[in-house]
C-alpha cells in the first residue's frame, strides 16, 4: 500500500531542508537519497527521489524556452509580490 504521503504537497520547510541536502550529498555520495530523505525527515528515499526528478524536469522544461517570460511591471516595490507569485505560477513549482 503506498504511503499516503506521497500524495501530499511538499512544504517551503521541507523544499528548504530538500535543497540544502542536494547541496550536501552530491550524485556522486553513496546512499544519496537515504540521506537526503534523513535530512528533510518525513519523507522516504522514493519520495526524495521522485522530487528531484519532478525538479529536472521544470529544469528542462524553462531551458527548452516552453515557459514564457513573464510580463514584468516596473511601476515599483508594491508590485514586486505580485509579479513574483505570477512567476512561481507560470513556473508551476510546488
Amino acid at each position: 500500500m503506498a504511503s499516503t504521503s506521497m500524495t501530499r504537497s511538499w512544504t517551503a520547510k521541507e523544499n528548504k531542508a530538500f535543497e540544502k541536502a542536494l547541496a550536501v550529498f552530491d550524485k556522486d555520495t553513496s546512499d544519496r537519497w537515504d540521506n537526503v530523505a534523513k535530512s528533510i525527515g518525513g519523507r522516504t528515499p522514493e519520495e526524495v527521489k521522485r522530487h528531484y526528478e519532478v525538479l529536472l524536469e521544470d529544469i528542462n522544461y524553462i531551458e527548452s524556452g516552453r515557459v514564457p517570460f513573464p510580463n514584468y511591471r516596473t511601476t515599483g516595490p508594491a508590485n514586486m509580490r505580485s509579479d513574483q507569485e505570477q512567476r512561481m505560477r507560470s513556473l508551476n513549482f510546488r
